[in-house]
């Protein structure tokens, strides 16, 4: 990791908001609003979904938020206010708290832009959160931290880090269907740059995906790049489900752009990415669990896409978030 400066700033003593996204895929009244607007699709929206854009494990609640924010309470106490953006859906166990409150997406998003059911789409609106700090973090519901926070490991005095994932290097092609939403979100943003020449001149375009990791953000950068890159933003926001062709932007645009315009710098990240439909998925959770309090973050995907429920590779990730995270936070009843 980079050297921690000992100096403190103003910005050492603001208070930083959390805000999740969550969807709880079981819920039989919203599990027929997506199989409804699925049907209404043409045909080519309905070619368009991008790869595992309409697939089980992509909604599936299984019970990671509370965990995330198990692992919020002891890895970063001190964090401002908690916002959950869901889809007229709140978490059984959540507690009515003045520490956390749920945002609906009719509260963020024009009525004529409902339902989605692309998380690139609805995380394109979050900045317009009402009273959401200057600097937040954004997670997915899969995201964890995994020790103590560092701010100054997360944020400049004007800017941000960020990180790259351990997956391979992106091919250096135009989008393709059958790329993941984050391979083509890098190709995407990349030539975005290209054509509007905006970088500063030590940039160089690196072909990687960014970590699945807590996304540090900073509000005026996001509607700074909203203005900027409306054209982005707007193709983004016309999806109903993810798209191939209209791939994330605020987890990959947003960073490259802070990097090329030297308000983002990269950092090396301990992490781990676990991927519960891999065959290692035993290994992967094993090392999780031996790994307890030792990472910046890590991520559990669900990727056992259309599994039952009650897989057993679910029980297991479960079991191990349990086992690691057993007491019950100040957001749960």
């Amino acid at each position: 990791m980079l050297p921690v400066q000992s100096s403190q700033t103003a910005h050492d003593y603001e208070k930083i908001d959390i805000v999740y996204l969550w969807v709880d895929g079981n819920d039989p009244v919203w599990r027929q609003k997506r199989e409804k607007a699925l049907n209404q699709l043409d045909a080519n929206n309905r070619n368009s979904i991008a790869k595992y854009g309409n697939v089980e494990g992509r909604f599936r609640d299984n019970d990671e938020l509370r965990y995330s924010l198990r692992a919020l309470e002891r890895y970063f106490p001190d964090c401002g206010h908690v916002y959950i953006v869901t889809d007229l859906q709140t978490p059984a166990w959540l507690k009515n708290s003045a520490h956390i409150s749920v945002v609906d997406h009719k509260d963020l998003i024009p009525a004529g832009k409902l339902p989605t059911f692309d998380s690139a789409n609805i995380e394109s609106y979050i900045h317009r959160i009402p009273n959401l700090t200057e600097r937040y973090f954004y997670l997915n519901d899969d995201v964890f931290f995994g020790s103590s926070v560092n701010l100054r490991y997360w944020f400049r005095p004007s800017g941000i880090y960020v990180g790259w994932s351990d997956e391979l290097p992106v091919s250096n092609q135009a989008l393709q269907p059958d790329a993941t939403a984050l391979e083509n979100a890098c190709r995407l943003s990349i030539q975005w740059l290209e054509d509007h020449a905006t970088k500063a001149p030590t940039y160089k375009h690196t072909y990687r995906t960014f970590a699945h990791s807590p996304r540090p953000m900073m509000k005026s950068m996001l509607f700074a790049l909203e203005s900027e890159a409306g054209d982005l933003f707007e193709s983004v926001r016309s999806t109903v489900f993810r798209a191939w062709d209209k791939p994330t932007i605020v987890s990959d645009f947003v960073l490259r752009w802070a990097l090329a315009h030297g308000q983002a710098t990269l950092r090396d990240y301990s992490h781990i990415y676990l991927s519960t439909g891999d065959e290692q998925n035993m290994a992967q959770i094993n090392r999780l669990i031996a790994a307890d309090g030792q990472l910046d973050f890590f991520c559990i995907n669900d990727t056992t896409d259309d599994a039952d429920n009650l897989d057993p590779r679910l029980a297991a990730v479960q079991g191990a978030l349990q086992t690691m995270f057993p007491t019950a936070s100040r957001y749960e009843k």
